[in-house]
């Protein structure tokens, strides 16, 4: 089997080149006086930055030692060098348990998968049940965020009127946030005795969940200053304290798209348009890749539309207990720890399942396929 031609094939799931010239370019803006000037932009980038070449090393050194041991194979002569032949097998199974504790990374390869995310939580179909399933969610991935030692903080919220919440905005800092999160965008249905029924009968409820990698407007983005409306009130609340008695709440419309964005959890008027003009930038960014991707999709000739009830999820507590991802067939009956932030393996099943497939004999990423050749 030529395994140097078979690697070189299967090496374009990582795009080590393409990685590379991401590299030298975020090194040549770090050096940019400009690039400082928004701090909080520049630290993300320097974290991609880091992340990236942390990457780049490692699947590196898998391929150097690859081509080590396929340079003494092709030398060693089975009958006189058994000793080395037994060598060889032992680091090679230490590589591939190496290999398959780093392969999971080549699922988070995706241009933004490396950045921040937003994630927006809404209430759908139920009513007040629906309300408090959403805020069930964004409990849900608050643990999830505590797990993962991610930064979680609400940048908006819209509260129900007896319960729950009609949607939130969250967002979601740490390494490759939204290359994890993206899996978790669609439709989760929520099925339980309700607690606002008198009657204790069975409800569905559902939630929506976006997910967008965070942009910058100005960096990653430009926005017409001209295509927006901004309209200034007072922040709303459950009353008391919680209101504010100045208008500090800000509301911005992109005429064009026509995308609302509202904020009013802070306290000055100034940052919260500076939070809704990040969340439009997001929104912005994200409409124009889905504009690519149906590009595509009308290229290849099929187009699957994400519409209102396809849930990719469904937590089902009555009559019995299961929680089952429709995307990967993934399911356990361990509801209590999923509603408590452990839903690690729905999101790696999902993102597996979104990998590039490769053909038979196998269908591994290019550095375990040449491992699993060595064996």
């Amino acid at each position: 089997m030529n395994l140097k031609k078979k690697f070189l094939i299967y090496w374009c799931v990582f795009d080590l080149p393409s990685k590379e010239l991401e590299i030298q370019q975020l090194e040549k803006d770090s050096i940019d006086p400009l690039f400082w000037q928004n701090s909080d932009l520049a630290q993300s980038k320097m974290k991609i930055l880091a992340a990236m070449n942390t990457q780049v090393s490692v699947w590196k050194g898998f391929q150097e030692q690859i081509e080590n041991h396929l340079e003494l194979l092709e030398l060693a002569n089975p009958e006189s060098d058994m000793k080395l032949l037994d060598e060889i097998k032992l680091e090679v199974d230490c590589l591939e348990q190496a290999v398959a504790e780093q392969e999971f990374t080549l699922t988070l390869s995706g241009e933004h998968d490396q950045r921040d995310a937003i994630l927006a939580l809404h209430a759908g179909a139920g009513g007040v049940d629906s309300q408090d399933w959403a805020s069930m969610l964004v409990r849900m991935y608050t643990r999830w965020c505590d797990r993962k030692g991610f930064g979680c903080q609400i940048l908006d919220v819209s509260h129900g009127e007896e319960s729950g919440i009609k949607s939130v905005v969250v967002q979601v800092a740490g390494e490759y946030a939204y290359g994890h999160l993206k899996a978790e965008k669609g439709v989760h249905r929520l099925v339980r005795i309700s607690p606002f029924d008198n009657d204790h009968a069975r409800h569905t409820s559902f939630a929506l969940a976006e997910v967008i990698p965070r942009m910058e407007e100005g960096a990653d983005i430009e926005i017409n200053p001209d295509d927006l409306r901004v309209d200034v009130f007072r922040a709303g609340g459950h009353g008391g304290q919680s209101v504010q008695k100045n208008s500090t709440a800000i509301r911005i419309t992109h005429e064009p798209t026509g995308i609302v964005v509202t904020c009013q959890n802070e306290r000055s008027q100034r940052q919260n348009r500076e939070i809704a003009m990040r969340i439009l930038a997001s929104r912005l960014a994200d409409l124009e890749r889905e504009r690519k991707d149906r590009e595509i999709s009308d290229l290849k000739g099929d187009h699957i539309s994400a519409e209102w009830g396809n849930q990719i999820r469904s937590y089902v507590l009555h009559p019995y207990q299961m929680v089952k991802d429709h995307r990967t067939d993934m399911e356990t009956s361990a509801t209590s720890e999923v509603l408590d932030g452990d839903i690690d393996m729905f999101i790696k099943a999902y993102l597996k399942l979104s990998l590039i497939h490769i053909s038979e004999p196998t269908r591994r990423t290019p550095i375990s396929y040449a491992v699993f050749c060595l064996k």
